[in-house]
């Protein structure tokens, strides 16, 4: 099974994550911030990536570095549990509706990082949440993980709508992209030989 658990502590969050991206869906979620518990549970159940995240951070200032940190080791729990990137499909993506809204997204888990990030979020939070960490999270992820990513919004007006169909939608990308190629199972995915 292609699993990986990331511990990291900083003197602004103490993380624990681990990740099977080979799993059911289930989670156990406990980020400090409400909002970012259920994106994480909907990440988890859409790529179908059996999920776990402790994070005490430093909440009382903001949800800044908590939502950073958790896109960083997420990114290091992908890298690590795709190891040498054998057999797999390598690209996914996804058009997601979510309600009113509509969200494009692309992967390439290529070794290089690269986010393209087109939310155009019309309320400045959503609870207690501010909706700019939103590009703070997936650019974490993005180099850590060492993937290009592209969230695109096509349509939508409601901020939580837009924000959990790009969640839903990188999920259930990520879920095609980090899938065993059966035809390809023992080959690196790039002509280079190596990702």
């Amino acid at each position: 099974m292609r699993v990986a658990q990331i511990d990291r502590k900083t003197a602004e969050t103490d993380i624990c994550l681990k990740i099977n991206i080979d799993g059911k869906g289930e989670s156990k979620i406990a980020t400090g911030c409400g909002f970012l518990d259920h994106m994480l549970v909907l990440f988890a159940k859409h790529g179908r990536f059996d999920l776990e995240v402790s994070c005490k951070g430093d909440i009382e200032v903001d949800y800044h570095h908590t939502a950073e940190d958790i896109g960083i080791c997420l990114g290091k729990a992908f890298a690590q549990a795709l190891g040498d990137k054998k057999g797999i499909v390598r690209y996914g993506s996804m058009i997601l509706p979510m309600h009113e809204s509509l969200i494009l997204s692309a992967v390439d888990f290529s070794g290089r990082s690269f986010l393209a990030f087109g939310l155009e979020i019309p309320a400045s939070k959503v609870g207690d949440f501010d909706t700019e960490l939103v590009e703070e999270f997936w650019l974490a992820f993005v180099r850590s993980a060492e993937c290009n990513l592209h969230i695109k919004q096509l349509a939508g007006t409601n901020s939580h709508h837009i924000i959990e169909g790009a969640f839903k939608s990188v999920a259930r990308s990520f879920k095609q992209a980090v899938a065993i190629d059966a035809d390809f199972a023992d080959e690196i995915p790039s002509t280079k030989g190596v990702l």
